[in-house]
């Protein structure tokens, strides 16, 4: 019976084992999946906004940007990592990525705190004409390829 109990705790610990085992990570995307925009909106739509709703879509747009723009000589859209452009995928290469993603979240979580404290000062005006010039350079990078 011993034999048994043994044999089975032998048997579990070596599946736990492999169920936790390291997995090999997925490659990074220089674009995010979660880097979107869920809706463009016109003027009109934006006049009728609380200044509060107005400051969150400021800041969105701003994150999407950041996140977006510095690798549009490689990607428009998510899925495009090292290994799709053919760039080696060293651990200097790797870590010079995620020191590029480590950056970019400082900053954007620089930029939020800054939002936060002054936007509301902003004027609605500025807010709606900033929100919208930041939607039309979005809805432009999906015309990135025509200039190829």
């Amino acid at each position: 019976m011993k034999v048994k109990i043994i044999l089975f705790s032998l048997s579990l610990f070596l599946f736990t084992g492999i169920g936790f085992a390291q997995k090999k990570k997925e490659p990074k995307s220089f674009i995010s999946d979660k880097v979107a925009i869920e809706k463009y909106h016109n003027k009109s739509e934006l006049e009728q906004m609380q200044k509060g709703q107005l400051i969150t879509l400021y800041s969105e747009r701003i994150q999407v940007l950041v996140r977006t723009l510095p690798y549009v000589a490689f990607a428009t859209k998510p899925g495009i990592t090292m290994t799709t452009l053919g760039i080696p995928t060293n651990n200097d290469n790797k870590k010079a990525l995620d020191n590029q993603f480590e950056s970019t979240d400082n900053y954007l979580e620089s930029t939020g705190k800054f939002h936060a404290e002054y936007l509301p000062y902003s004027d609605t005006g500025n807010l709606i004409a900033g929100i919208l010039f930041y939607e039309e350079i979005m809805k432009s990078l999906h015309q990135y390829n025509d200039f190829r």
